[in-house]
């Protein structure tokens, strides 16, 4: 469906593919952090976590989008186009 110029199955895909990036990212900060805590480097196993939880709150705005581009497309006043 497309609301005001916009196709919004597929824009809520692709948020859906930059979660899926975000949480791979993310794994890997995880893991990261746990290698350099564990080889002795703990400033930069602290970073790498402080890393990690900032991916955590991308991952939540983006859920947020999702959730936001269900309310816009409800309430935009423009031509709703569906395909049949």
């Amino acid at each position: 469906m497309c609301t005001n110029g916009i196709n919004t199955s597929q824009f809520e895909q692709m948020l859906d593919q930059i979660d899926d990036h975000i949480k791979l990212e993310r794994r890997w900060t995880h893991n990261l952090g746990h290698n350099a805590e564990d080889a002795g480097f703990p400033t930069v196993g602290e970073k790498l976590h402080e890393a990690m939880a900032l991916l955590d709150q991308v991952r939540a705005l983006l859920d947020d989008a999702k959730d936001a581009l269900e309310d816009d497309a409800e309430a935009a006043s423009g031509v709703q186009i569906n395909l049949v």
